[in-house]
């Protein structure tokens, strides 16, 4: 399987048609969360439960834990922490009273050895007693703020999935866990640019301030159109595209640190959870 793929083409008709369900009931978190658990909706995430915080899901043996977490404190840009549990535990109460990380993410991805293995709705089978969940911010939790502000966002529009890209910038170290910074992308106009850069600035903890405008062969993106992961968002020739650290950063790590057994989210597919976004506001 593609390291890129989220599903395959025949999949993305009913999620497509199943998110629209979704978005409809979007202000009931916990019907959407029971829908996911269920394994009714498989779909990415974004525009879902808006005024909700998503997260990134990384989930490692605990013996992995501290070197990774030292990783999540040296690159807060792509890694901002919003939880961790304790080994084992499934719930995190810190962001949901009823939250399981076993079922309540539609779409995960099981790494074994640095290998994409399998892309399962519920992990229950995976699950073993030494396993550690690190909850990562995500940017889908200040585009409710965007929206506010009347910036358009192309993705959301068109019901797709945000476009993300390897980039060339390199991550800083720690223990096994290294490699390349990870960006998602929304175009806008300069001036919605510099708009869309004073908003975001407020939320650190779901990778605040972008880190790049513009030029995306800076930064080693070659082809807009070919994200790594995500659907292509097409540019207009009076927008610039613009690039926020992305949470999808850890399994391009994953793949470099080749640990026996990782667990993430597949990339846009994220864990809604009863927090609200304006709590992270700074």
């Amino acid at each position: 399987m593609a390291i890129g793929a989220i599903s395959s083409a025949s999949d993305r008709p009913a999620s497509a048609a199943l998110h629209r369900v979704a978005a409809d009931n979007a202000t009931d978190v916990g019907a959407i969360r029971r829908r996911i658990r269920t394994g009714t909706y498989r779909g990415h995430t974004s525009g879902l439960a808006p005024r909700h915080v998503q997260a990134n899901v990384v989930i490692l043996p605990s013996e992995l834990a501290s070197d990774f977490l030292l990783f999540c404190q040296r690159n807060p840009k792509p890694c901002p922490l919003l939880a961790v549990s304790e080994p084992g535990q499934p719930l995190l109460q810190a962001l949901g009273t009823d939250l399981d990380i076993r079922t309540d993410v539609p779409r995960y991805r099981v790494w074994r050895d640095g290998t994409l293995v399998d892309e399962p709705t519920d992990i229950g089978r995976y699950w073993q007693g030494d396993l550690v969940t690190f909850a990562i911010g995500c940017s889908f939790s200040f585009e409710q703020a965007l929206l506010d502000a009347g910036l358009p966002l192309r993705h959301v529009e068109l019901g797709r999935n945000v476009a993300m890209y390897r980039t060339s910038v390199a991550t800083q170290p720690a223990g096994r866990f290294h490699g390349p910074l990870v960006v998602s992308m929304r175009p806008f106009t300069p001036a919605n640019a510099i708009r869309a850069v004073q908003i975001t600035s407020r939320f650190p903890s779901v990778h605040g301030a972008p880190v790049h405008l513009g030029k995306p062969e800076l930064i080693g993106i070659e082809d807009l159109g070919r994200p790594d992961y995500g659907d292509a968002i097409p540019v207009a020739d009076d927008e610039l595209p613009v690039f926020w650290a992305c949470g999808v950063t850890p399994q391009a790590v994953v793949a470099e640190a080749r640990p026996a057994i990782c667990i993430t989210h597949a990339p846009g597919c994220m864990l809604i959870t009863d927090r609200l976004n304006h709590e992270l506001a700074s």
